[in-house]
């Protein structure tokens, strides 16, 4: 086939160039447009650049303003050959999924969920094209004629009014406009410039050598911007319309398409003055397609009668949004803090922002459910302390649940929490609450793993004072032991002789420190650390006398992982958030549990047949257990400060902590009402236990109950060299006896006293050879108990 004369045919596409530009040129001059005029030597030299059958005739630089061009840069930069665009990924959006698969949150830098064409209602494409570059299928890089029209526009009106850039050409200067990083570079990418122009031209060369027409009309109803915040067609459909793309009408269509043009001006979002325009606009759009033939002059009509019906469907980004807000902080920033998802925070930041990531999560929404109604029943989201809880099973690590009283939210008239309560500084949490009794339980593993048995302990008077300094001494070999401080237990009378059963149970702090003692301050650090343990704030353990009382800071998710130590027979596993990620390219990565073992498997079982007496002779006596196995540990601070419980099963393991984020110290758990309730003073029991039971028998309804593994009995039972002293044999009297001569006898110290009631119940404590006959050492916490320092 041969090419008509005064045509010149490149890149497979047949341009009427010459003819095109002397039509404008003659109609440039007609006006009385000074010949010496840079544009009209520009012009000159395309129809020359024409008559040699170069590309580059096929160019018609945009508007010139006022400012002028020589003759010699033209040339220059008219010297036109195809340059390689490169072409960034665009930012998509990454969203968050439970382990059941629905979607519970999502980051985005930009709101864009791209989609292939195929996914786009053809009278969309129509639309766009009609109104956008009618000859988008005829043309090459650029539209000779819109362009060279657009140009006697511009300067018959003096300034810059009519754009004739191609969609290929607005493509390119999209993905320059997105690679942009700087307000300057952001200029640069728009600026009306010649030399901009020109450089856009070559791109655009390029571009259409290595696309076909459909590629690059997908790619830029991907990349293009609708206003209200939507990136790219999905987006806006889904925003303006809250449809599809895929599902777009004739009006819907003629909508976004002439949205594209000015997005700014148009933007529903800004107001009713925008929302005319966007009309306005929307109308010229199917009058342009009833003029092309693409629609009939009645469905123009028709189309132009009906409103706007913009929708106003937001797209909730960010963790504020999310349904589990506290989990997805925790992924957030599992994400930022992790080096295997970039060198850098901005780096991982982009990513999780801009990379389109399919997230799979450990939540269940069951059991996140189940902490969410337990903690409503005891704390109100108006309180000022906050209860927290966090789920993990033992053996994974999984983190289940993350669940807070308060919501999360930068609003204090509405009380809300700006951080990430349930886990550690970070995770997005803040300080964390002394951990209180609950770490007395590394002391008792401690003293387990080096061979001390059920029945050994110590007497437990109601004060203890540190023979010396070198009496404790930290893991640097430093003196730590304060002989000047007097530890006294939960009530000021004596506590007898403690073994590690009754000890725990009644949670007596003398006995603890003389226990930490025995075993040795460093080996108790080292092994709170083996199972995980590590202050909220991420400074290291503060290594004191008091260590086995709790004074460390701590999060919720990390004593949970500590106790599901216990549950896993002594394997400590990381908590895990993430199991899944793919790519948008879909490309998937698993994430499988970081699990160790750290403590003998038998010492793990002794720990359990100690702790589940907790519920049956200890501090969770009047609260009760959950009718399968199960084991844990209250813990009230110093003073009331902050109260925990925490505990576990086979299945699961759960910390519940309670404390006032405004200052523990200033805002003590004394004479409060929570949750509707007064209570003069809050043990670990009252509210935190209350809500871990109430939440693991909901959490584990359908789940089969797993037993733990018997005590081996042969190791663990009976006493070393701390055993409990012989009473002394009574001597016979034949005399009446004195009903109440017991009340003076401390044989076996009795039991611990109970949890409530205004002076404790009598102690039951069985001793070697008969009923224990000392007064139980702990009142309880009804209204008219004594202030404390523990359970």
């Amino acid at each position: 086939m041969t090419s008509h004369p005064r045509q010149s045919r490149r890149n497979g596409v047949v341009l009427p160039i010459r003819s095109v530009i002397r039509r404008t040129l003659r109609g440039v001059q007609a006006q009385g447009k000074d010949r010496a005029n840079p544009v009209l030597n520009i012009l000159r030299l395309i129809i020359a650049g024409a008559a040699a059958g170069v590309l580059t005739a096929a160019v018609a630089l945009p508007a010139v303003g006022g400012a002028g061009i020589s003759t010699k840069t033209a040339v220059e930069g008219l010297n036109l050959k195809p340059e390689e665009l490169e072409e960034p990924p665009l930012s998509e959006v990454t969203r968050l999924y439970d382990a059941n698969d629905d979607q519970i949150g999502q980051f985005y830098f930009e709101n864009r969920q791209s989609v292939t064409l195929d996914k786009v209602a053809p009278i969309m494409r129509t639309a766009l094209i009609a109104i956008e570059d009618y000859r988008f299928y005829q043309h090459g890089p650029i539209d000779v004629e819109g362009t060279a029209r657009a140009l006697v526009k511009n300067l018959t009106s003096g300034g810059v009014t009519q754009g004739g850039s191609s969609i290929t050409q607005q493509y390119v200067k999209q993905v320059l406009l997105n690679k942009a990083e700087t307000p300057e570079e952001q200029a640069a990418a728009i600026a009306p410039t010649v030399s901009r122009k020109l450089s856009e031209l070559r791109h655009a060369m390029a571009i259409e050598k290595k696309y076909t027409k459909d590629q690059i009309l997908e790619k830029y109803l991907n990349i293009a911007y609708f206003g209200a915040g939507a990136h790219g067609i999905q987006a806006a459909a889904k925003r303006f319309f809250d449809k599809p793309a895929s599902e777009l009408n004739l009006v819907e269509a003629a909508t976004l398409a002439g949205a594209v043009q000015n997005p700014a001006r148009t933007d529903p979002n800004v107001g009713p003055e925008s929302r005319e325009r966007l009309l306005e606009r929307r109308n010229v759009v199917l009058d342009r397609m009833a003029e092309l033939k693409k629609i009939t002059p009645q469905q123009a009509a028709e189309a132009k009668a009906k409103k706007l019906g913009f929708k106003d469907i937001e797209a909730p980004g960010g963790c504020e949004e999310s349904e589990y807000p506290y989990f997805c902080l925790y992924v957030q920033y599992e994400i930022l803090n992790n080096e295997d998802f970039g060198k850098n925070q901005d780096e991982r930041r982009e990513l999780l922002e801009r990379g389109g990531l399919r997230i799979k999560t450990t939540i269940d929404p069951k059991m996140q459910a189940a902490a969410e109604r337990a903690i409503r029943k005891y704390v109100s989201a108006k309180d000022k302390p906050v209860a927290s809880q966090a789920m993990v099973v033992p053996g994974t690590g999984e983190i289940k649940a993350m669940a807070a009283s308060r919501k999360y939210g930068r609003s204090k008239s509405k009380n809300e929490m700006s951080y990430n309560i349930v886990a550690d500084a970070a995770h997005g949490g803040g300080r964390g609450f002394q951990q209180g009794s609950t770490a007395k339980v590394y002391t008792l593993a401690a003293a387990l793993e080096e061979g001390m048995k059920y029945g050994d302990g110590f007497p437990s008077p109601a004060g203890y004072q540190a023979g010396g300094y070198s009496a404790f001494k930290n893991c640097k070999g430093q003196n730590v032991g304060d002989p000047s401080h007097t530890v006294r237990n939960s009530s000021e009378g004596g506590g007898g002789f403690k073994t590690l059963e009754t000890g725990t149970w009644g949670s007596v702090n003398t006995f603890f420190v003389k226990l930490q003692e025995e075993v040795g301050l460093c080996d108790v650090v080292k092994m709170a650390k083996k199972l995980g343990v590590k202050r909220a704030d991420g400074q290291k353990l503060s290594e004191v006398e008091t260590f086995t009382l709790g004074v460390n800071e701590v999060d919720p998710v990390t004593i949970a992982s500590s106790y599901a130590v216990f549950g896993a027979r002594g394997e400590y596993c990381k908590p895990l958030a993430i199991t899944e990620i793919t790519d948008r390219y879909g490309k998937t990565k698993q994430y499988k549990p970081k699990c160790s073992q750290v403590l003998d498997e038998k010492v793990a079982d002794a720990v359990n047949g100690i702790l589940s007496g907790v519920f049956t002779k200890g501090t969770m006596t009047e609260v009760g257990g959950i009718g399968r196995d199960a084991a844990g540990k209250t813990g009230t601070t110093d003073n009331y400060m902050s109260a925990w419980f925490a505990g576990y099963t086979p299945n699961l393991a759960s910390a519940v902590s309670l404390g006032d984020p405004r200052g523990t110290s200033a805002h003590k758990l004394i004479g409060v009402t929570i949750g509707g309730r007064y209570y003069s003073y809050v043990y670990g029991a009252s509210i935190s236990g209350r809500i871990w039971k109430d939440s693991m028998l909901d959490a584990l309804k359908g789940v089969e109950a797993t037993d733990f593994t018997p005590v081996d009995r042969s190791r663990f039972g009976g006493c070393t060299d701390n055993c409990a002293p012989k009473p002394p044999k009574e001597k016979r009297d034949d005399g009446p006896r004195d009903p109440f001569d017991w009340f003076d006898r401390d044989d076996d110290g009795g039991g611990d006293g109970g949890d409530r009631g205004n002076w404790g119940d009598w102690g039951n404590g069985r001793g070697d050879d008969g009923p224990g006959n000392g007064r139980g050492n702990g009142r309880g916490a009804g209204n008219a108990g004594p202030a404390g320092n523990d359970d």
